[in-house]
């Protein structure tokens, strides 16, 4: 399948701006499984989110710092079998709070065949530790692709790295650039 045009610069309905939403437990796919961690964000609360097609988008995340030390606690995964520790950012380094660029997934991921809408984040960034339950904004920029499913992982990898390359590729041109103000 061949992949839409991707506008030189931002257009309608974008930019798209997420406030203070917080990261939420996934399944645990992204990191263990494809080696490709994602920042999951709830979707029914976001209107902005609700609206838009499935499919891959990519724009620009800022990760924010806790107000007060936060108090750590254990929550369930999605898949109810596995559990989390929410640490709230307060493990993150300074670097880790600047505006970095991100690809987002938003849909079924059909894949894995889940039964939910979720929101995946992933973060061109390397962090030492999780953040569960951290606050952040982020904005959307553009679109990539449709959500697709694949005839193996190795397949789904393969178009995700493509994905990444696609945002570092246009958030990196002035055009893209110039809306890293989350």
């Amino acid at each position: 399948m061949s992949r839409p045009r991707i506008p030189a610069t931002v257009q309608a309905p974008f930019p798209l701006v997420i406030h203070n939403t917080s990261v939420v437990a996934g399944f645990g796919r992204g990191s263990a499984e494809m080696g490709i961690p994602t920042a999951n964000v709830p979707v029914d609360n976001e209107p902005e989110l609700q609206k838009l097609d499935t499919g891959v988008y990519f724009g620009f995340v800022r990760l924010l710092r806790p107000e007060q030390t936060p108090q750590k606690k254990t929550v369930p995964r999605s898949d109810g079998k596995t559990e989390v520790e929410f640490t709230y950012g307060a493990n993150l380094a300074d670097s880790d709070f600047e505006v970095l660029p991100m690809v987002m997934s938003l849909g079924w991921n059909p894949f894995f065949k889940n039964s939910k809408k979720a929101c995946e984040l992933h973060i061109l960034h390397e962090f030492k530790s999780t953040f569960y339950g951290c606050r952040l904004n982020f904005n959307i920029l553009g679109y990539v692709r449709p959500e697709l499913d694949y005839v193996s992982m190795e397949a789904l990898i393969k178009d995700i790295q493509l994905d990444i390359e696609t945002a570092r590729k246009y958030l990196a041109t002035p055009e893209y650039a110039k809306y890293a103000d989350v």
